[in-house]
């Protein structure tokens, strides 16, 4: 390097050089307030700008990586808050500020004020989700609280357009930005309280900066959202947005539009689902009634009637005497038998007296073997014959031969066995021993105690032994 006395000399190059490596780490993240003026924003999307102040300006660039990450497009005039670091353009050795964030002057004290109410109300409870209250399912009536020239509400009216045309809705306009905003919300809300017949509430408006959206973080409506007694969606800006109205109501819809869809679900498709229901409900309806119906079916083929009981009775006995006399004739042929067998066997011996007293004992088991077998006949016989008269006794019909009659419903259908069965003016069929009679109900008594009818045994017959 040459040497100009006793002081190095520096090329342009080496000095912006050494000037930069000196404010490397010794501004790197500071702070800076002014105006934004001489904005230009490049293809590549870069932002080049100058902020000034009423002494002095500082050039300044924004990459595309850092500004794309902002909610705003400053412009000329715009009084801003920068964070970046202090740098120097080495090719025209210019002082510059490389800008990491950029917000829009006072935007960094709201920040500071949300986070305070957030942190506030959370403690408090506010935001707890066990205070949430159900949203409708079908809501008959909507309350909404916006801007009755905002766009957002005409987004919200054509989705209930579009979703269910009978939908009652009841407006409460507000400001939804600038200076008494909040208090107006948090009127326009109160306001639709007292519709008793109001089942939601909407409240919300569309994007905006911090600042425009700031109504909505105000303890005011926060306060007013928390103690509505009706379910409250708030739907404020885009999806990137949160206020502390989100926080507090019910439910939090990303945009207005999104909040309607939430609320109103589309008439067509309930109409669907109720018809759905109901032919489920029809066919499990006459599914049961089929059972029902063969149920009564196959109780009605096990009833008896009493001929039939008779009958039945009748062939069984037949059934035991046929094997009676089956067993009877069996046993005989075979003791004829044995007798035959040891007849024989005497005879080849020619034991004269053992035949003689053998004959007469075979004599007389044959002979105790017939008579046993008739009495057993007989007194099954008998037995049968005394069951057979029990039975027909007890028939119906042979009751009206000693002046009973038998009532029945005038269809035929029912026999009537306790006055409860009718009613004064009923027709009823009387049946007498011969021929019938219709008569009508003049009056209904109830059974005295001493007429009600006491147990009975009935006893067929009685089993002898010998």
């Amino acid at each position: 390097m040459p040497i100009a006395g006793s002081e190095p000399v520096h090329t342009v190059s080496d000095l912006a050089l050494r000037v930069k490596r000196s404010l490397d780490g010794a501004f790197d993240a500071v702070w800076v307030k002014g105006e934004i003026s001489n904005f230009r924003a490049y293809s590549s999307g870069h932002w080049y700008f100058t902020l000034k102040d009423s002494e002095s300006q500082l050039k300044g660039v924004m990459f595309s990586r850092d500004n794309r990450r902002l909610r705003f497009r400053p412009s000329d005039g715009d009084e801003v808050l920068l964070k970046g670091r202090v740098d120097v353009y080495t090719p025209r050795g210019d002082l510059q500020v490389v800008a990491r964030h950029l917000e829009p002057l006072g935007a960094g004290q709201l920040q500071k004020a949300f986070e305070a109410l957030k942190a506030k109300l959370a403690a408090e409870g506010l935001f707890d989700a066990d205070r949430k209250r159900p949203i409708p399912r079908v809501p008959r009536r909507i309350g909404i609280v916006t801007s009755d020239k905002a766009a957002a509400l005409q987004d919200m009216l054509r989705v209930f357009e579009s979703r269910d045309p009978t939908l009652a809705i009841t407006l409460s306009p507000s400001r939804v930005q600038g200076e008494g905003a909040g208090r107006e919300i948090a009127a326009a809300l109160k306001l639709l309280w007292q519709y008793t017949d109001v089942e939601l509430i909407l409240c919300g408006r569309g994007g905006g900066s911090l600042e425009d959206l700031w109504a909505f973080n105000e303890e005011v409506v926060a306060r007013a959202i928390a103690s509505s007694p009706v379910p409250v969606i708030s739907c404020v800006g885009h999806e990137i947005d949160f206020t502390i109205s989100d926080f507090v109501a019910d439910l939090r819809a990303p945009t207005p539009s999104a909040a309607a869809e939430v609320a109103v679900p589309i008439r067509a498709d309930l109409e669907a689902a109720v018809r759905a229901r109901v032919q489920r409900l029809s066919g499990a309806v006459l599914r049961e009634l089929s059972r029902r119906q063969r149920r009564v079916v196959e109780m009605r083929g096990r009833l008896i009637t009493p001929r039939r009981r008779v009958d039945l009775a009748a062939q069984r006995l037949d059934d035991v005497r046929q094997r009676l006399v089956r067993a009877s004739d069996v046993a005989l042929a075979q003791r004829r038998q044995r007798w035959t067998a040891a007849s024989g066997r005497l005879r080849s011996l020619a034991p004269r007296r053992d035949l003689v007293a053998a004959r007469a004992r075979l004599a007389r088991t044959e002979h105790a073997l017939v008579t046993a077998h008739a009495v057993h006949l007989t007194a099954s016989r008998q037995r049968l014959e005394v069951a057979r008269r029990a039975l027909y006794a007890l028939g119906p019909l042979q009751a009206l031969g000693r002046g009973y009659a038998l009532a029945r419903t005038r269809d035929g259908q029912e026999v009537l066995r306790d006055s409860s069965q009718v009613a004064i003016g009923d027709l009823i069929e009387v049946r007498l021993a011969r021929g019938s009679l219709d008569c009508r109900v003049e009056s209904v008594k109830e059974p005295e105690p001493a007429e009600l009818p006491q147990p009975a045994q009935l006893e067929l017959g009685t089993r002898r032994r010998s």
